[in-house]
């Protein structure tokens, strides 16, 4: 689902992924859990992702300083561990100020 964020302008974090060959169901619920957490956050009003053969996750935010709350946040902090050690092969994080957004529904 596309999320639904307030208007232009706010931050965009963009999580691109690839996984490790371990399949381990623990990873998809870790990503649930951290959506939940994410969604406690003040300054977070949503998030969208896809998986294939690369994950893509774009989390939205109203400020900078919203981001690095979340950044420190000892829950998110644990899931990148685990992560690192048994998820993923490699990533990249970039945060981007989003200045004008449109869309299209029918």
């Amino acid at each position: 689902m596309i999320a639904q964020i307030p208007r232009a302008p706010y931050y965009a974090v963009i999580f691109g992924s690839v996984r490790t060959a371990v399949e381990d169901k623990q990873c998809a619920e870790m990503a649930e859990k951290m959506e939940a957490l994410a969604k406690q956050q003040d300054g977070f009003p949503g998030m969208e992702s896809a998986r294939n053969q690369l994950g893509v996750s774009i989390s939205y935010w109203r400020d900078l300083d919203s981001i690095r709350n979340w950044k420190n946040h000892a829950g998110h902090i644990f899931a990148q561990q685990i992560g690192q050690k048994q998820w993923y092969r490699s990533y990249k994080t970039r945060t981007a100020v989003v200045e004008r957004d449109c869309s299209f529904e029918k």
